[in-house]
């Protein structure tokens, strides 16, 4: 049916060159929806016009109005207020457009159009299990592939797992030194915590044998002759540990010539790292199961760091890129503001900056996306304003089409975290956290008392999972925000729960009702002021997922969901439906009741989280 934003438009041009001579584009009619303390339920902004009607706002306002009542059958009625033109629909579009939608499984999503996009994310280090960090990365990015997907891309998940470098080696060196042997079956522990414990062993080891050497005839030494002025003791070593890892350190020597056996291609060095890594991706797998997310490639950091030395190549013959005295290769991105960036060393080794070109131009072969969508935390901003900018220089095919979803650190209610200290909060352990507080609350409600142990073990998860998902997609990603799990699950508040409940509320409804009878919601006269909000908020689902597809921000979707959840509470409580006063109401209220149950449902699904049918 035609879209009433649309048509409004399309009269308002007509109105506005049958009354004032002028043409005006309908994209360029500013409508937006009627203020709450209005009357309306669309406001046509009229100022644009004052110049060729040569006449002020209200007076614009009001012939505009007379014009679209008498001409749009679908306007019912209009008012004026300072200047704001606004509009009443009438009842009759709003109820045929609900019983349009109320059987319409795709309502929401786009057809495809034509366009490839790459969403990376996740991407974690192999020295240590999934985090709190890595829950709000995974999270942003697997819903913004729904969303992308919804609006109509074809969408392909990748991550690029950071399997090599030093931290790796110093998970792999302690091991050797204080693992006597053990392994993650013979500990009985999940993979990727294994792992990370000797990351978090090798730290501790380093963190003490550091403190020894501050106390030695050497490490005074060095302060002595190092130390800026006014610098306290605890500021200078603070400063120093770096250095004194790279030239003093024997856990450091240890691990860097583990490092460089690996990449001599030492056949014990690359057996161990190849079987401690193999630990982790299996733990890995656990979580993402755990989290319903898959990926449709993995890159391996691996394989890619020796990548972009050919686009360096190519970049120094366009002049993109020039060789400095010492060798090393550099940009000049001054005039963009991004000062002067290295590309390659002078020893002709790679920089980050470097395997990423090369990832991107691998990635456009492998794939021929539009779009590359890189969900990464906002500490690498100038990292990736640096990257988008050397690849527009390069001419890359696939420039225009970069975003970077730069997203906030998350915290606990406890503070901070640190992986090398051991006090990070594992993606795991979190999830477990949240399953234990909604199982507390169901045993205090006795609501699952009927159904079988599996099934009760099931709607926990997909609870639990829920309220994990919903707190943090409901905040904007650039946003720093605390992760507080007992907030997560209240039932009352904006959470997934309580959004679930209204989805479960229409599902006990729906299945009380047999269905016999003939539908009379077609008869169904005069709408509810609870029912109509509820169709206007439906009628702006497909225009929701669009803009959060366009800024990248499933916000957007979360704030729709949790609305429209607590709109149709509302109206369940102000309504009877299966005893309404007619049979016309309650076929109306039932077909009403599916379409909220569809969004709620589709809304959730783009945000990664699965809708139960009882709670």
């Amino acid at each position: 049916m035609t879209n009433i934003i649309q048509l409004i438009q399309n009269q308002v041009t007509k109105g506005v060159k049958a009354l004032y001579q002028t043409e005006f584009s309908a994209a360029d009619v500013p409508i937006n929806t009627t203020r709450k303390e209005f009357e309306g339920d669309y406001t046509v902004v009229v100022f644009p016009f004052t110049k060729a009607a040569r006449k002020g706002p209200e007076a614009i306002a009001a012939e505009l109005g007379e014009y679209l009542v008498r001409e749009v059958p679908e306007i019912d009625r209009f008012n004026v207020v300072k200047g704001f033109l606004n509009l009443v629909i009438q009842d009759t579009y709003w109820k045929d457009f609900l019983l349009d939608i109320s059987q319409d499984g795709h309502y929401g999503q786009q057809p495809p159009n034509g366009q490839k996009v790459m969403v990376e994310f996740s991407s974690p280090n192999t020295n240590k299990p999934l985090h709190l960090g890595h829950i709000r990365n995974i999270l942003l990015g697997w819903s913004t592939a729904q969303i992308l997907e919804a609006v109509g891309y074809e969408v392909v998940k990748v991550q690029v797992i950071n399997d090599r470098g030093i931290a790796i080696c110093k998970s792999m060196l302690a091991w050797q030194k204080y693992g006597n042997g053990a392994t993650p079956a013979s500990t009985v522990t999940k993979p990727d915590h294994f792992v990370g414990f000797y990351y978090v062993q090798f730290e501790q080891h380093f963190k003490q044998e550091y403190h020894d050497w501050q106390q030695s005839a050497e490490g005074q030494d060095v302060y002595t002759k190092l130390r800026k002025a006014e610098e306290t003791t605890d500021d200078f070593f603070k400063r120093y540990k770096n250095t004194y890892f790279n030239e003093y350190s024997q856990l450091g020597q240890e691990a860097r010539s583990l490092l460089l056996a690996w990449e001599a291609g030492d056949e014990q060095a690359v057996a161990l790292w190849k079987t401690m890594n193999g630990w982790v991706y299996s733990g890995f797998e656990t979580t993402y199961h755990e989290l319903g997310v898959t990926f449709d490639q993995l890159y391996y950091e691996s394989e890619t760091y020796l990548l972009g030395k050919e686009i360096v190549e190519q970049g120094l013959a366009k002049g993109v890129f020039y060789t400095c005295e010492d060798g090393s290769i550099e940009a000049d991105l001054t005039e963009a503001k991004l000062d002067k960036k290295k590309i390659l060393r002078s020893d002709g080794t790679s920089l980050y900056v470097t395997q990423d070109l090369g990832t991107a131009h691998q990635r456009y072969k492998d794939f021929g996306v539009d779009k590359m969508v890189y969900v990464v935390a906002d500490e690498q901003n100038y990292h990736f304003q640096v990257l988008f900018e050397l690849l527009k220089r390069l001419e890359e095919p696939y420039a225009d089409g970069l975003y970077h979803l730069s997203y906030g650190m998350i915290d606990l209610p406890t503070g901070k975290m640190k992986s090398r200290e051991g006090t990070v909060v594992d993606a795991d352990d979190l999830i477990a956290e949240v399953v234990q507080e909604v199982t507390y609350n169901s045993e205090e409600r006795d609501t699952l008392s009927e159904v079988s142990e599996d099934e009760k073990a099931e709607i926990i998860h997909q609870v639990a999972l829920a309220a994990l998902k919903f707190f943090i997609m409901k905040v904007h990603p650039q946003k720093r925000m605390i992760f507080d799990p007992k907030e997560s699950v209240d039932l009352q508040g904006q959470t997934g729960p309580y959004i679930q409940n209204a989805y479960v509320r229409i599902q006990s409804v729906l299945r009380k009702w047999d269905g016999t009878a003939t539908s009379q919601a077609s008869a169904y006269q005069q709408l509810a002021a609870e029912e109509k909000e509820l169709i206007l908020q439906l009628f702006a689902f497909p225009e929701v997922i669009q803009e959060a597809a366009k800024n990248y921000d499933p916000s957007n979707v979360a704030q729709f969901v949790y609305n429209l959840a607590k709109n149709y509470h509302r109206f369940y409580h102000e309504h009877s439906i299966l005893s309404a006063d007619t049979e016309a109401a309650r076929d109306f209220r039932l077909a009403l009741s599916q379409a909220v149950a569809h969004a709620l449902k589709l809304g959730m699904q783009l945000l990664g989280i699965e809708m139960p049918n009882r709670m």
